[in-house]
């Protein structure tokens, strides 16, 4: 029996012997694993160093180069300005809006001036200097919050429950947003405040969005007369009210006989009516904003500025793009002639 023990003991220390070398094997490939990744990037770190000390007079020469010519570039080429423009489409007329917007871009790009002029009511000289012209949507997250409370609650409760606030960002579309933000970079400072009246009209003009709005206009008289009748009734009803309650108060008191009972009716119905007229007055209220916001086919939320801002910064400088740019193509063409001479010599 204590044979048998020990053969056991072995047998156990056997098997956790080996359990902890496969342990150790395991983290040590890790761990080459590991100091490999690292050999590798400072190998790549070292072939880059190399790169550069090899051919580190023509890279200053590209940089060079390219910072002289993107001085002499901002200094003669001339200056770029952008203006902006927030709008509110209603009637569903952002498609038609971000089609318009596309088609001047498109425009511009082809240097097609005179098509460009005629569209945007403008000059040929003043549509030259139209460079880009092109629309996003203009919303934070209390405005896509708002969004979201509107669309659900046109929604039943059973749809309700299968939607919930982030898979609505997930598919929410630029288009969904209220605010849109028109924007126009030309070299004439000028030019998008003239443009304005025809980026306008040409959604206004449109037949289907004019029945869209006469509709609108139409529900929303009628809506408002019936609020107005329902607040000329509830006036009737409480001049009633009122003339029952003093005429009870007019009859002999007999004893202590008073109808208790008739008396808190009366004034349960007349406070119901109170409580009808304020909740026709928020409605009322409500029309009034939704005639407001929907009184134009295409809302101006902020004009173009009179003369656009100078565009700024590090990608609008060919000082520091063109030194960059150069840099790259030069980089680019040593490196194909490094793999091409190392594939000339390669022997397979």
């Amino acid at each position: 029996m204590a044979e048998q023990s020990s053969n056991q003991n072995n047998s156990e220390e056997i098997d956790l012997g080996q359990l902890f070398q496969v342990i150790g094997r395991g983290f040590q490939k890790f761990f080459n694993f590991i100091g490999s990744i690292f050999k590798g990037l400072f190998h790549l770190l070292i072939l880059f160093l190399v790169f550069i000390q090899k051919h580190f007079i023509l890279l200053t020469v590209a940089v060079v180069v390219g910072g002289v010519g993107g001085y002499f570039l901002d200094n003669y080429l001339p200056e770029k300005y952008v203006s902006k423009m927030v709008v509110e489409p209603n009637f569903n007329s952002v498609q038609q809006l971000y089609n318009n917007i596309d088609f001047y871009n498109d425009l511009a790009k082809a240097e097609d001036s005179i098509t460009l002029a005629s569209s945007l009511d403008i000059t040929t000289n003043e549509a030259v200097s139209i460079k880009k012209i092109f629309v996003d949507s203009y919303s934070d997250e209390n405005q896509k919050i708002k969004l979201f409370d509107n669309f659900i609650s046109e929604l039943d409760t059973t749809t309700i429950k299968t939607i919930d606030f982030e898979n609505y960002l997930k598919n929410f579309n630029s288009l969904d947003a209220r605010f849109h933000q028109i924007s126009i970079i030309s070299t004439d400072n000028k030019v998008a405040k003239k443009t304005q009246s025809a980026i306008i009209s040409s959604i206004s003009v449109n037949d289907y969005f004019k029945l869209q709005k006469r509709i609108n206009d139409e529900n929303l008289m009628l809506q408002d007369s019936i609020y107005m009748q329902q607040l000329i009734e509830i006036d009737s009803l409480q001049s009633l009210y009122k003339r029952v309650l003093e005429k009870e108060a007019e009859k002999p008191m007999q004893g202590t006989n008073i109808n208790l009972a008739e008396n808190g009716e009366s004034q349960n119905k007349e406070l119901a009516l109170v409580k009808e007229r304020e909740v026709i007055k928020e409605k009322l209220v409500e029309l009034n904003e939704n005639r407001a916001n929907k009184s134009e086919i295409l809302n101006i939320i902020s004009d173009f500025p009179a003369r656009g801002v100078e565009m700024k910064g590090f990608w609008n400088r060919y000082l520091f793009v063109f030194p960059l740019v150069l840099l790259l193509i030069v980089t680019g063409v040593l490196v194909v002639v490094q793999i091409n001479k190392y594939l000339r010599n390669y022997k397979y």
